[in-house]
């Protein structure tokens, strides 16, 4: 009988070690030659990234069986009844327009932004579920997206903040990466790109502070309080960050996934005011207080960064942890209210303009 059980256990760790080794969703691994670049970096130490502040990232035994326990228990309402509602969007609509900035989100931290005449891809993770599995993970709150990928038109540049599944999806990138002229990351996250097929020439990675131009635009890759990792052993391998895209006419912010800290009042301070910043709001829980916000932290972010409209971002997709589906943008709206902070809550595939001062919030959740 235990010979047995040892046998069983055998044979499914040897499953496990195959299918990271051999599946190609876990990525690439750094080079001699690329660790040599993240030594250079003032967050790269002992083989690893790290964060500005010091921060818990493991979970005791304890918080990680509850945290299982809670994902796996059927809760009615941490995911929608129903499919949710998605906006269809027209290639053609996207390929002609040559507006104000404009943005649509296609859920989660996912958006297509259109700012002088360019499309840019934030965090485009067009996947069912984000994990390495389908079986590994829970699926998308709506039946569709707000446009195929076959049908997205030619797309200028990707930004990805950060390797989690939720935001670097390997099907995605796939389906994607011909019609990409650039690719921009944090340290690191770029191995992953080059081991599905992206050319080492359109990719650039940043270090937080640095910026790079794109013709008339400006993208500064500043600091988030995170971490990284898509395999068993890789934790904090590659970097995490937040997002600015500058133009003559707009200053936008993208967080990433992030805890609350004093990052915020630093970017801040050397960037705001943001005409628009795009908040992460969902997926916390106390057992992970420092990588997550909470709803009240994230307006407070939003007023740190000097952000004239926010909007929640990290919901409305994906059961991550196990709050209520509607409890960030509910805790948020309250919240925003009594700091006098607008925010901006689109539909997934709702088409925003950023200079609009007449948006209204009808709530479809």
């Amino acid at each position: 009988m235990i010979i047995g059980i040892g046998i069983f256990i055998g044979i499914v760790i040897l499953v496990v070690i195959l299918f990271i080794n051999l599946s190609p969703q876990f990525g690439g691994k750094a080079t001699k030659e690329q660790k040599a670049i993240y030594e250079k970096s003032e967050n790269y130490k002992e083989d690893r990234f790290v964060n500005i502040a010091k921060v818990q990232l493991d979970m005791s035994f304890r918080d990680m069986g509850k945290s299982l326990v809670g994902y796996f228990k059927p809760q009615s309402q941490t995911t929608p009844k129903e499919n949710l509602p998605v906006q269809k969007i027209d290639s053609l609509d996207i390929v002609k327009y040559i507006g104000d900035t404009r943005l649509i989100w296609f859920g989660h931290s996912a958006f297509l932004l259109q700012i002088d005449t360019k499309n840019i891809l934030i965090d485009p993770m067009f996947g069912e579920v984000p994990a390495p599995h389908p079986m590994l993970g829970s699926k998308r709150f709506s039946k569709e997206l707000p446009i195929e990928i076959e049908k997205i038109p030619e797309i200028d540049a990707v930004l990805i903040s950060h390797d989690h599944y939720d935001h670097l999806d390997y099907d995605s990138i796939k389906k994607l990466k011909n019609k990409v002229k650039m690719f921009y990351t944090p340290l690191g996250v770029g191995v992953h790109l080059e081991k599905w097929g992206v050319e080492k020439e359109r990719i650039i990675e940043l270090d937080w502070w640095q910026e790079i131009r794109l013709e008339k635009l400006n993208f500064i890759c500043t600091p988030a309080q995170h971490f990284s990792g898509r395999g068993l052993t890789d934790r904090t391998k590659t970097l995490w960050s937040s997002w600015i895209i500058q133009s003559k006419t707009d200053n936008i912010f993208f967080s990433g996934d992030s805890g609350y800290g004093n990052h915020f009042k630093e970017i801040g301070k050397k960037y705001g005011p943001f005409d628009f910043a795009m908040m992460e709001c969902g997926q916390y829980n106390e057992m992970w207080p420092d990588v997550h916000m909470f709803p009240e932290e994230t307006a407070q972010a939003g007023l740190d960064v000097k952000a004239k409209k926010i909007m929640p971002i990290h919901w409305g997709a994906f059961k991550l942890a196990m709050h209520a589906w509607t409890d960030p943008i509910e805790r948020l709206s309250k919240k925003a209210k009594e700091l006098n902070i607008d925010i901006v809550a689109p539909r997934i595939g709702e088409t925003v303009v950023l200079n609009n001062e007449n948006i209204v919030n009808q709530v479809w959740w």
